[in-house]
C-alpha cells in the first residue's frame, strides 16, 4: 500500500476543494493514487448529490450578470442562508450567470449541461459543490433581459430586479428599486393576465355575495374590487417608492421614460417549505428516535 503523504492531501484539496481529512481517506480508498482518489470523490460527489437532492432548497440568492444591453437573472437555491452568504456558493451562481448569459440560455435542464471556463459542466461543478458544502444546491430560473437601456437593482441577496426602459436613467433606477420594494405583475393594467383578473373577481364575487346585498349593488362592489386590485398590482398605478405623494405613471410622464419590461426575482417564491419544528418537538423526536 503506497503511503499517503502531505503533499498528496494539499494536491486533491487544490483539485477537489475537498477537506484535509476527506482528502486523506479518498486517497487511502484509492492506495495513494491522486487519480484514483479524484475519481472516487467524484463518484461519492455524485452519490452524495443525489442524497441531497430530496432535502428541500428554499434558500439561497439572486445573481445579475449584464453585457451590454443584455442581462440575466438567475435563482440558485441552497438550503440555509449561512451556505448562501458563502464564497464558494456566491462564486458558483457567478460562473453559472455568466456561462448562461453568454450562450443566451434559460432553461435549467440545458443550463446545467453548460461548459464553464475551467471546462467542466455546471453540473459536474454543482456536485462538486454538494460534495464540499454538504447542502442540496440547485440551479432553478433564470431569465433574460434585453432593451435599449437597462437599470440592475439587488435587495440583499434575496431579490433581484432588471428595468428595460428608454427615458431618464435615474428615473430607470428608481423603478427598478420601486418594483423591488412594490412586487407589481404587470407594466399596466393591460398586462395583468386574464387569469389573474378572474381570479380577483371570483373572490371578490364571494365576499360581495355574502353581504346579502341586491344583483346590482353586488355587481358594483366586484368592478370596484377589481379595480382596487388592478391599482395595487399594476406599476404605473403604484404610488412611488421615491416619492409617495406621485403615482409611477406621474413620474414616468413627467421625466419622459418609459418602461417597456421588467423582471423581479425573489428567493424561494412558489417552493413549499416545511413546517419549521420547534425546539420542544425536536427534544421530543430524538428521545423517541434514541428509544428505539
Amino acid at each position: 500500500m503506497t503511503a499517503v503523504t502531505a503533499s498528496m492531501v494539499k494536491e486533491l484539496r487544490d483539485r477537489t476543494g475537498l477537506a484535509m481529512m476527506e482528502g486523506k481517506g479518498a486517497l487511502t480508498e484509492g492506495d495513494g493514487g491522486v487519480e484514483v482518489a479524484i475519481d472516487h470523490v467524484s463518484k461519492s460527489g455524485q452519490a452524495k448529490a443525489a442524497k441531497k437532492a430530496g432535502n428541500i432548497a428554499a434558500d439561497g440568492a439572486i445573481t445579475i450578470v449584464q453585457n451590454g444591453n443584455k442581462a440575466i437573472l438567475l435563482e440558485v437555491n441552497c438550503q440555509t442562508d449561512f451556505v448562501a452568504k458563502d464564497d464558494n456558493f456566491k462564486n458558483f451562481s457567478d460562473k453559472v450567470a455568466t456561462a448562461a448569459l453568454a450562450a443566451n440560455e434559460t432553461d435549467a435542464a440545458k443550463i446545467a449541461e453548460l461548459k464553464l471556463e475551467d471546462g467542466t459542466t455546471v453540473e459536474e461543478t454543482r456536485v462538486a459543490l454538494v460534495q464540499k458544502i454538504g447542502e442540496n444546491i440547485q440551479v432553478r430560473r433564470a431569465k433574460i433581459v434585453e432593451g435599449e437601456n437597462l437599470a440592475v437593482y439587488k435587495h440583499g441577496l434575496k431579490i433581484g430586479v432588471v428595468v428595460s426602459y428608454t427615458g431618464d436613467a435615474d428615473t430607470g433606477k428608481g423603478i427598478a428599486m420601486h418594483v423591488a420594494a412594490f412586487n407589481p405583475v404587470a407594466v399596466n393594467a393591460e398586462g395583468v393576465s386574464a387569469e389573474l383578473i378572474a381570479k380577483e373577481k371570483e373572490i371578490a364575487e364571494a365576499k360581495a355575495l355574502e353581504s346579502g346585498k341586491p344583483a346590482n349593488i353586488v355587481e358594483k362592489m366586484v368592478v370596484g374590487s377589481v379595480e382596487k386590485y388592478l391599482n395595487e398590482v399594476a406599476l404605473d398605478r403604484q404610488m412611488y417608492v421615491i416619492d409617495n405623494d406621485k403615482k409611477v405613471a406621474d413620474v414616468l410622464k413627467a421625466t419622459g421614460t418609459v418602461v417597456a419590461q421588467f423582471v423581479r426575482f425573489e428567493v424561494g417564491e412558489g417552493i413549499e417549505k416545511k413546517a419549521e419544528m420547534s425546539f420542544a418537538d425536536e427534544v421530543a423526536a430524538a428521545q423517541a428516535a434514541a428509544a428505539q
